[in-house]
């Protein structure tokens, strides 16, 4: 008999396929007395190690998939296995109890998690999904449980489960998973974050769902109605598969136009671009319709490993790159690291607030061979393909000439071993400290152009950790503040004929975009999956109405008022139309 199950709408779209019921094995840790204390947090300290390298790994393909904010849920999940309290209370329960790290670990987790469940606010109570997430790999790695990744589906099916994990999520293989429903679950849980980006059709909170479906059976979910339908009759797979049609056709449309430059209404076109991460984001990128790529990311280069990589294979991996970017022009960011991005094989140790700490250009600087040793290779790879550099995390005029001396230096470095080499790439900068927004106007004298890092610049100037989520209402992009402070850095770098882009997420942010184009930058680059959707809104909008807005925006008192211009700005467009 067909039935249909009422749950939340978190990713629109609609899947028809055989239901896979994932059913990982949930550790279960059994109290067992231990002689040697120390020996079990040892053994405890090891685990909290692997854990790390373990979420590291899942982090770095997370950011080339969805984004480095989206992906920054991994720092947060880091960050728990650094937290004191949370360390100390397994460690305690180990030496004042003298029982089992496992036991330790479920007992400190669950206490942990049951006071997020029942706190009111809906975004406070999803982060307990995160903290089971932490401690259930922590128990599997100390009972020696392998786990089972939904990136080893070898068929396209529906995933069915009581829960995902974000990592869960993080790892499937988009060509096999056709959508997903779950138990339990909410709009805000990080796990429907990421299924919205990566364009999966999700609905989640179906209650008793594992009692309705088993592994093999169709079903539909569909995610715009927040529906699953199980053993669905002809009538309705017809039906949905209609509707999934009307819906792959203006998909379709939007990829198609995607390929073709997006120029306004009157006639100003603008570029759009790709933030990477290796050569299988670029491949995407060039599907979705970049036109080049805004940020190539390069500390894919230095993760997951335990030495550094030497100049040929950074010079190999940019040459693949741009290969597979089809020589469209590449902005390669020079090593970002420090921060939310810690390598266990440089010694930058410990620090009490890193993301304003020993990071990003600030680090490079103090080690010029490692730093020289990338320019190197992305110069190399300029004399072949369309490539230009940017250092991320400046603050100061000095750092920026510093950092040009390098440049040079590297240059010499190569002349002098006869390697080719482009001596006239283009160098420019991240603005993304307001130190670096305010004084735009004389920085652009030193460079060739400008990228604005909004995900930085907005928690540095609101002074909000993004990943805070006591905070997280003051991490707004349309705060009038920021967007003044936008406005400010695009005037200084044109005053001077630079050329400006825009990196962060707040580059494909639909309701940005028309307040962006107003405020006349030249380039928008964001995750590929973005990029069909923005040209569609440039090529809606007329610039004089777009500068008219920018202005009327940057007056505004709050986000509130600006999102409300906004949607009315553009319901007179399309009401136009």
């Amino acid at each position: 008999m067909m039935k249909s199950l009422q749950g939340v709408v978190v990713s629109p779209g609609i899947a028809i396929g055989r239901a896979y019921v994932y059913q990982p094995e949930v550790p279960v840790a059994v109290l067992l007395k231990v002689d040697d204390v120390e020996q079990e947090i040892a053994r405890f300290r090891h685990a909290l190690e692997v854990a790390k390298a373990q979420i590291e790994s899942i982090q770095s393909r997370a950011i080339a998939e969805v984004g480095e904010e989206t992906a920054a849920i991994f720092t947060a999940h880091a960050m728990f296995l650094e937290d004191p309290e949370l360390l100390g209370q397994i460690t305690g329960r180990i030496e004042a109890d003298g029982i089992n790290a496992e036991f330790a670990v479920q007992e400190t987790i669950d206490s942990y998690a049951a006071i997020f469940a029942a706190m009111e606010d809906e975004y406070m109570c999803a982060r307990g999904a995160d903290i089971k997430d932490v401690g259930q790999r922590l128990l599997r790695i100390l009972m020696g449980k392998e786990e089972v990744p939904l990136s080893e589906l070898s068929s396209p099916v529906i995933v069915i489960a009581h829960d995902l994990t974000p990592s869960d999520t993080a790892r499937m293989n988009k060509d096999m998973v056709l959508g997903f429903a779950t138990e339990k679950g909410g709009k805000t849980s990080h796990t429907a974050i990421m299924a919205r980006i990566l364009g999966i059709p999700a609905v989640v909170a179906l209650g008793q769902l594992l009692d309705e479906v088993r592994t093999g059976d169709t079903v539909i979910v569909d995610g715009g109605e927040g529906l699953l339908v199980v053993g669905p009759d002809d009538e309705t797979i017809s039906e949905c598969q209609s509707r999934r049609g009307e819906d792959q056709k203006r998909q379709d449309a939007l990829r198609k136009d995607a390929q073709l430059q997006a120029v306004t209404v009157d006639g100003h076109a603008f570029d759009v671009a790709a933030n990477i991460g290796d050569v299988e984001s670029a491949c995407s990128a060039v599907d979705f319709g970049a036109e080049g790529v805004g940020l190539l990311r390069t500390e894919f280069l230095y993760l997951n490993r335990t030495t550094l990589p030497d100049e040929e294979e950074q010079y190999q991996a940019y040459v693949a790159i741009a290969e597979a970017m089809g020589g469209r022009p590449i902005v390669i960011r020079t090593l970002d690291v420090g921060g939310d991005k810690q390598l266990p094989y440089l010694d930058i140790g410990e620090e009490q607030n890193p993301f304003l700490g020993w990071r990003a250009i600030r680090y490079c600087l103090d080690h010029p061979e490692l730093f020289k040793t990338q320019l190197r290779a992305i110069l190399r790879a300029g004399a072949l393909y369309n490539f230009r550099m940017m250092f991320p995390m400046i603050a100061t005029l000095d750092e920026v000439r510093r950092a040009k001396r390098m440049v040079e230096e590297a240059k010499e470095e190569l002349r002098s071993g006869g390697y080719s080499y482009d001596p006239d790439i283009g160098v420019g900068i991240m603005i993304e400290i307001p130190a670096a927004a305010l004084a735009a106007d004389v920085l652009a004298r030193e460079v060739d152009f400008f990228s604005i890092g909004t995900n930085d610049l907005i928690q540095y100037t609101m002074a909000c950790d993004r990943g805070n989520e006591r905070v997280g209402y003051l991490y707004e992009p349309l705060q009038p503040t920021i967007l003044r402070l936008i406005q400010q850095v695009i005037a200084g770098a044109h005053r001077h004929g630079k050329y400006v882009g825009m990196c962060g997420e707040m580059a494909g942010d639909p309701e940005a975009i028309p307040l962006l184009l107003g405020m006349s930058i030249d380039l928008l680059s964001m995750n590929p999956a973005a990029i069909p959707q923005a040209k569609q809104i440039i090529r809606e909008v007329r610039i004089d109405e777009a500068q008219k807005l920018a202005n009327e925006a940057v007056r505004c008192c709050s986000a509130e008022e600006v999102k409300a211009l906004v949607a009315e700005f553009m319901l007179a467009v399309r009401g136009s139309e």
